[in-house]
C-alpha cells in the first residue's frame, strides 16, 4: 500500500477515525499483509520470523508468505528441532537462536576508516530503519534492558541510539512455550504489557484472525491503514485464555527469591567445579542471549589499499583474552568464566542497572552443546547453601 497525500479536510478526517491506545482491533492474514505492505512504503526494512537452515531466523521479509506458517519448534536443554503443526499458525514457536540484538546492537559495527584516498569516516553511514515483526513478550523485556544498558548512563551509544529511536516494533503474544522457556518466573511473559507499537495475538480458528492492540502514536496511526473490524468481548477473551494457557505450559521454572544474595553469597560453592567439568567456555550462552552486551574493538590496516578500519565486534566473558590484563587472564579457569556470567546476569546485573539480565528465553539452554542449564545450577546452589544465604532470614 502506498502512502497517500491528503488534503488538509482528509487528513482532519483521517484522524478522526485513528483509535485510541490501547485500542483493541481485529484484522485478518491480509490484514496483516497490508500492514507488512505500509511500513515498507514508509520506507522501513521489515525484519520477522522465517525458516532457514532448519530453525526459525529474523530476516527480512516481503510479507506473510515468508513467515513460518504451520511451524512450530521443539526445545529442551542441547536440543532443537522444528515440527510441522496440525493447523496454520504464522507464529505458533517459541524463540529461536536470532534475537533483536542483532538488528540494534549489531554483532559487527565500523566504527571509523581513513586511509590515503578515502577520507575520514566518522560515525559510519546509518543503517535501514527497522520495523520488527514477531516480538516476543521476553524480548520485549531484553530490548527495554538493552536500551538501560546502552541508552540509560552518562555515556551513550550513538549507534544503538539511532536504530532504535527509528525502528516499529510489532509484538505477539506467545501461543507456544519452548521446552526450556521460563519467562513467567522471570516477571517477562507471555504476554506484551509495554515498549510496543502493535501488539499481536494469533486465534487459531476459523477464520484465522488476530486481536491487535495499539501501544503508541504510531501504532494507532498504522492500524488506520489496516482493514479491520471492531474487537468483541469474546474476541478479547480468546485472546486472554491464549496467554493464560502458554502460562501453563512453561517447560523451566527459576526460583527468584533471594537470588542474588545466594549466588553473591557463595562464589565458592562446589557446583561451579562440577559445571566447569562440563562448560565448554564456547560462548554460546553469550551469543544467542538477547540482553549479553559485551564487546571488544578491533584495528585493520590494508597496506595495499591504504585503508585503516576500526571494528566493533561482539565479545564474550567466556573468552579468555576477555579479562586479560598485563600480565595475563583474570579468569583463567572455567569455574570462574563461568560464575562471572551466571553471578552477573542474576546477581551482579541488579546491582549494576536495576532489574534481572535474565528474560527467561531459554536460549542459553537450548543453544548450550554442553546442555547445561542455568535454572539447574541456580537449583542446586540453593539446595545446598546455607539457610541463611538463601534469604530466610530477610537478607537478599
Amino acid at each position: 500500500m502506498r502512502i497517500l497525500k491528503l488534503r488538509p479536510a482528509a487528513q482532519h478526517a483521517l484522524a478522526m477515525s485513528v483509535p485510541p491506545i490501547g485500542l483493541k482491533a481485529v484484522i485478518t492474514p491480509q490484514g496483516l499483509q497490508s500492514l507488512v505492505g505500509e511500513l515498507s512504503a514508509r520506507g522501513y526494512t521489515v525484519i520477522g520470523p522465517t525458516v532457514r537452515e532448519g530453525a526459525i531466523v529474523y530476516e527480512e521479509v516481503t510479507g506473510v508468505e515468508a513467515l513460518p506458517r504451520g511451524w512450530t519448534d521443539r526445545q529442551d536443554a542441547a536440543s532443537y528441532r522444528l515440527e510441522r503443526r496440525s493447523d496454520s499458525a504464522l507464529f505458533g514457536y517459541a524463540v529461536g537462536p536470532h534475537s533483536w540484538k542483532r538488528f540494534l546492537h549489531p554483532p559487527v559495527e565500523r566504527l571509523w576508516q581513513m586511509g590515503r584516498e578515502a577520507p575520514f569516516v566518522d560515525p559510519p553511514p546509518a543503517s535501514p530503519k527497522f520495523a520488527f515483526l514477531g516480538v516476543r513478550p521476553c524480548e520485549l523485556h531484553a530490548i527495554a534492558i538493552q536500551d538501560r544498558v546502552l541508552l540509560g548512563g552518562a555515556y551513550r551509544d550513538a549507534g544503538y541510539e539511532r536504530r532504535r529511536r527509528e525502528s516499529v516494533i510489532i509484538a505477539v503474544n506467545c501461543s507456544e512455550a519452548g521446552g526450556t522457556c521460563f519467562c513467567v518466573s522471570m516477571g517477562s511473559g507471555p504476554s506484551v504489557e509495554r515498549g510496543f507499537d502493535l501488539a499481536l495475538t494469533e486465534l487459531i480458528r476459523e477464520p484465522h484472525e488476530f486481536l491487535v492492540q495499539t501501544g503508541s502514536a504510531l501504532g494507532e496511526e498504522l492500524l488506520a491503514w489496516i482493514p479491520q473490524r471492531e474487537a468483541e468481548p469474546e474476541d478479547v477473551a480468546a485472546a486472554v485464555a491464549v496467554s493464560a494457557a502458554t502460562a501453563s505450559r512453561m517447560g523451566r521454572t527459576l526460583e527468584t527469591e533471594g537470588l542474588k544474595a545466594l549466588l553473591q553469597d557463595n562464589p565458592e560453592h562446589p557446583r561451579w567445579d562440577d559445571v566447569a567439568q562440563r562448560c565448554l567456555t564456547c560462548g554460546n550462552c553469550t551469543m544467542v542471549c538477547p540482553t549479553c552486551f559485551c564487546t571488544t574493538v578491533e584495528d585493520h590496516t590494508d597496506l595495499a589499499a591504504g585503508l585503516a578500519v576500526r571494528e566493533r565486534k561482539w565479545d564474550s566473558c567466556f573468552t579468555l583474552e576477555f579479562s586479560y590484563v598485563h600480565g595475563g587472564s583474570v579468569r583463567k579457569q572455567a569455574r570462574s568464566r563461568y560464575r562471572q556470567w551466571m553471578t552477573h546476569k542474576l546477581a551482579n546485573w541488579i546491582d549494576q542497572f536495576g532489574t534481572s539480565g535474565c528474560v527467561g528465553c531459554g536460549r542459553c539452554i537450548t543453544w548450550c552443546p554442553a546442555a547445561i542449564d542455568i535454572t539447574a545450577e541456580a537449583a542446586a546452589i540453593r539446595a545446598t547453601a546455607p539457610a541463611r544465604q538463601v534469604g530466610v532470614d530477610g537478607r537478599d
